[in-house]
């Protein structure tokens, strides 16, 4: 249900407090400290307890896709198996396919790429807006050509992608706008809950998201029955019989058992998720406001920190007004001339000092060798940019095409946020604040 701002009324207040006023006591006192709790166990437990079969156990899949609609305000749910099945699913519902051109950021795990080589189009790569690292409206004009049929803004990092000029873009042209918010739950934008923006949203609940469903999974949430429907199908074989109610991810058995059943309609993949996931996702999305707000009282850690010790040569991300951040991890700007050293030697130290390892951001999509030589099928030629049917100009990707994301790329600090118990994040804390001190 959304209320008169935008934002769904099952939210609670933990998320939309500031993050520096948030209790870490009071915000782990309610998480189980291995991301498993009673819930986890009892919603299993049914699984088991009814068993396996050419049916739905425990009715647990459609349990999970109505209460995840719920939760976000959405008339539809529809799970898979992955976060990378459930933008393909919704490419194809959508008719993307051979011929046509898909505008994807190059500041994004490669998946939001390779979905659309899967669709058998072409991924046209945009660059990002240095302070927010999402995808730059201004070069996603540039980009926009005839043969666009969709665009994919990612919310990177926890922050929503700046929806209103890519909307604005994407009007005229009639493009669908599919939302890659694998790590941004709950952050608002503009006082709209992200996931409520683009013609459908895809979630990740894959391990290291902000509620999994048992290491692997996804979601996709839409208002568009017919869409919805479409991309059932495109999940589940194309069966004809599927629609977007939830858990209808089998077909009835009086149906299926008659020879006389024309089974597939539509062209799709098998991306069904399972019961078992469906039960973990379903447990984990009733703390999900819980666990973001964790993940943002620990990125206020770092900033009080940062803040503390005077730190100038690490700069905080930035939110833009209007913007909460669900900080699926806490991404600095490191300022390796005023520092002194680069990145891996910063990295060394922040470990050498307890740090659990950092992270850079990935290797530029388009930067990535499969991407760099086009071998998505073996040689080049076999390529979607080389495909009769493609009358467009993207036939090679390589440095230069998103300079700004170039330029940064080497210099993010992507601290971890997805620690379970208190003491981990005060030792992480600590471990930054010693190695601010160390280069003092």
């Amino acid at each position: 249900m959304i209320d008169s701002t935008g934002m769904s009324s099952h939210i609670s207040p933990l998320v939309t407090m500031p993050p520096d006023q948030l209790d870490l006591g009071e915000i782990f006192g309610r998480l189980p400290p291995r991301r498993c709790g009673e819930a986890d166990r009892r919603y299993m437990n049914e699984v088991l307890d009814d068993g396996f079969g050419n049916r739905e156990s425990a009715h647990m899949v459609g349990r999970f896709e109505a209460a995840f609609a719920e939760k976000f305000g959405a008339r539809f749910a529809i799970s898979h198996n992955s976060g990378t099945g459930t933008m393909l699913s919704c490419l194809l519902a959508a008719g993307v396919g051979p011929g046509d051109e898909v505008i994807v950021p190059a500041a994004t795990m490669a998946s939001t790429a390779m979905v659309v080589v899967q669709a058998g189009a072409v991924p046209v790569f945009a660059d990002s807006d240095p302070r927010t690292f999402n995808l730059d409206p201004a070069d996603v004009a540039r980009k926009i050509t005839e043969h666009t049929r969709a665009i994919i803004p990612v919310s990177l990092f926890g922050l929503s992608a700046d929806f209103d000029p890519i909307l604005a873009l994407a009007r005229p042209y009639d493009l669908t706008i599919i939302e890659d918010d694998a790590q941004c739950f709950l952050a608002t934008y503009h006082g709209r809950l992200v996931g409520t923006l683009g013609r459908a949203a895809s979630f990740s609940l894959q391990g290291s998201k902000h509620m999994t469903s048992g290491g692997s999974g996804g979601m996709v949430i839409t208002d568009d029955e017919a869409y919805a429907r479409n991309i059932r199908k495109a999940s589940i074989l194309g069966y004809s019989t599927l629609d977007a109610k939830p858990g209808a991810t089998m077909i009835p058995r009086d149906v299926r058992q008659d020879y006389a059943f024309e089974r597939h309609d539509r062209f799709g993949y098998n991306f069904r998720m399972s019961a078992p996931q469906a039960a973990l996702g379903l447990a984990q999305l009733e703390r999900l406001d819980t666990l973001v707000a964790a993940r943002r009282a620990i990125a206020a850690q770092y900033e009080r920190v940062i803040r503390e010790e005077k730190c100038e040569w690490l700069i905080p991300p930035h939110v833009p007004e209007g913007c909460t951040h669900a900080y699926w991890c806490y991404t600095c700007t490191l300022d390796t001339e005023r520092l002194g050293v680069d990145w891996r030697t910063f990295r060394k130290t922040f470990v050498a000092h307890g740090g659990d390892g950092l992270y850079g951001l990935w290797v530029p999509v388009h930067l990535e060798p499969v991407f760099r030589t086009l071998s998505f099928f073996g040689s080049p030629e076999r390529s979607p940019n080389f495909d009769p049917r493609y009358k467009g100009q993207v036939k090679s990707y390589g440095p230069g095409n998103c300079p700004q994301v170039e330029a940064f790329r080497s210099r993010l600090c992507l601290f971890k946020t997805g620690m379970q118990t208190l003491a981990k994040v005060e030792a992480q804390a600590e471990a930054l604040r010693a190695t601010i001190h160390y280069y003092a």
